[in-house]
């Protein structure tokens, strides 16, 4: 691999010229303090990482979205805007590793960040010319120059402050010439200022126009598969990517009519927003694209995403809005949220029934056979999760049950689908077993809670798991100065943080019980409290006798998961 050295000069002047973005890049997220810190680190000598291009040939670039770099960043409008490709007719370079670095570059010297602090501000970059770059060997956090996003360059302190705005720099091919430039400002400064200032002058101008500050690698490859597969791994080390996030990204941008960005974006956070709020990605709405279109394939490969397959997405967008936003409705009246919806993908074959179906207000439905309807879906979907059923190859498991749904009935084949994930309907002894050790806040633990309440009214509740002998108590000192022997404590801290002393509460029960005992907490409780959280029938409720609760609270759960068949 060979790698290039590159100038900064060399960046601003290629950006928006030569190089762009492709959708499968971030939008800018780093802020002033960072872009600061990137021209402080030129100017002391540090390196700033190497960069990875991609060589897009002409004859593909029709194929591929491409973005401009963000210049004047406006913090209201943060999005990057499509790059013409009107009469460019060459060989394009696009960047996959190095894209914050060389927008904060472009933006420091060329561009303004528009932001809100109290007040909404426009701020170009400025350098300060007074302050003796001296570096902290104990802090070597802290800044050796003096960089600033600033509105003007008007100073509080003339004697301390000269603001020097960074993108002059580019005005001049000789560092002389700039030096000569501020000459008539500096002039009223002690002669140790205006030295400064010089030299700080020629630094900056020998940073941004010679000095090679990093290296870059230019792939050549037109796989795009491998093209994304080198931008995860190039990106492994910063904010998690997949490569599924990415190959959909690059597909948002093909539709004919719609701004397909937007209409993914706001969709997608439109679906959050139902009942108390999900974690829904992009990827996810996109892959029900795919799935709801059934003459789709649902793999994610960019053959996959051609114009014409994303065509017929576009135009089947108003229906696949439709039935996902019945989709998630449902499950939040199911009492499903955001903490136990731990496989979204079994959500698809639901959303392909409902489709089917064509009813949007499939949710709110009270007749009949939509009832019986809801009853089999709630519980194949239980079931489903609880097996781990999308745990594997899902896109075959997917598949499978699309093909089974074209072909049924009015009624949600839920018999089928079992046998097609070979799981039962039913928990053995072992599942439910392993179920009762699920810890507080663990990955299944909200689902199983969820599970033990099939009465409750979830809608627009916000519910926290909650220890029902406060956890507090659970601390082997606390324990010994009650007289426990090893024996006994042992048996209390294996026992407080599973699934028999968990139960779920609304957000103001819990703030309200905070760290009350039980026994004092359950005599404020109204006369449904017990059997509404499977509280045992037993004399004491006292800590001592923690043991025998727990031990009779778990025979209720196991008969209450038990009865889910």
């Amino acid at each position: 691999m060979e790698y290039i050295p590159i100038r900064v000069s060399d960046i601003v002047r290629q950006v928006n010229r030569d190089w762009y973005l492709p959708a499968i890049q971030r939008e800018l997220e780093w802020n002033t303090v960072r872009i600061e810190r990137l021209f402080d680190s030129i100017l002391s000598d540090f390196p700033i990482g190497s960069f990875l291009f991609w060589n897009l040939e002409e004859k593909n670039k029709s194929e591929w979205p491409i973005y401009e770099f963000i210049r004047d960043y406006d913090e209201d409008k943060p999005h990057n805007v499509l790059a013409s490709m009107h009469g460019i007719q060459k060989d394009l370079t696009l960047v996959l590793d190095g894209q914050q670095r060389i927008t904060s570059l472009y933006i420091g010297l060329k561009g303004s960040y528009r932001y809100f602090y109290y007040r909404w501000r426009t701020t170009r970059l400025y350098f300060n010319l007074l302050k003796l770059p001296v570096p902290n060997e104990e802090n070597p956090e802290e800044l050796a120059h003096e960089f600033s996003f600033r509105e003007n360059g008007h100073a509080t302190n003339d004697l301390e402050k000269l603001w020097y705005p960074v993108g002059r720099i580019l005005d001049f091919d000789d560092a002389e010439d700039a030096k000569a430039d501020m000459k008539q400002t500096l002039s009223g400064f002690p002669e140790d200022a205006q030295e400064n200032a010089n030299k700080l002058i020629g630094r900056l101008h020998n940073r941004i126009h010679t000095t090679l500050v990093g290296n870059y690698y230019l792939e050549k490859s037109q796989d795009y598969d491998k093209v994304l597969q080198i931008f995860v791994r190039a990106n492994s080390a910063g904010q998690p990517l997949a490569y599924s996030d990415l190959l959909l990204a690059t597909a948002t941008a093909k539709w004919d009519t719609l701004d397909a960005r937007s209409e993914i974006h706001n969709f997608t956070d439109l679906l959050n927003e139902t009942g108390t709020g999900y974690k829904f990605g992009k990827d996810f709405v996109l892959k029900a694209c795919l799935y709801l279109c059934e003459t789709l394939p649902i793999q994610y490969k960019v053959k996959n995403f051609s114009k014409p397959n994303l065509l017929i997405i576009e135009s089947n967008w108003e229906s696949i809005k439709d039935t996902l936003a019945v989709t998630v409705r449902l499950i939040s009246r199911f009492g499903f949220q955001a903490k136990n919806v731990v496989a979204p993908l079994a959500l698809l074959p639901i959303a392909f029934y409902l489709q089917k179906r064509g009813n949007p207000n499939f949710d709110k439905s009270s007749s009949v056979e939509d009832a019986e309807a809801q009853i089999a879906i709630r519980k194949w979907f239980v079931f489903a999760t609880l097996k781990n059923a999308f745990g594997g190859s899902s896109d075959t498991t997917l598949t499978r049950l699309r093909q089974i749904l074209m072909k049924a009935g009015s009624a949600f084949p839920a018999e089928e689908m079992y046998r097609s994930l070979e799981i039962e309907p039913s928990l053995s002894d072992a599942e439910v077993d392993r179920m009762l050790e699920y810890q507080y806040q663990g990955r299944y633990t909200n689902l199983i809670l969820s599970l033990l309440y099939p009465d409750r009214d979830w809608k627009d509740a916000v519910f926290h798991e909650d220890h029902i002998f406060p956890q507090s108590e659970f601390k082997g000192t606390l324990l010994r100065r009650r007289g426990y022997d090893d024996a006994k404590v042992q048996s209390y801290m294996s026992r407080f943080n599973t699934l028999s002393n968990l139960q779920l509460l609304t957000d103001s029960e819990n703030t309200s019980k905070n760290a009350t005992p039980f026994d004092k907490w359950l005599k404020t409780r109204d006369a449904t409290y017990r059997s509404r959280h499977l509280v045992p029938d037993l004399a004491d409720y006292s800590f001592d006798n923690f043991e025998e609760f727990f031990d009779a609270r778990r025979q209720l759960i196991v008969a209450a998961l038990k009865a889910l068949s």
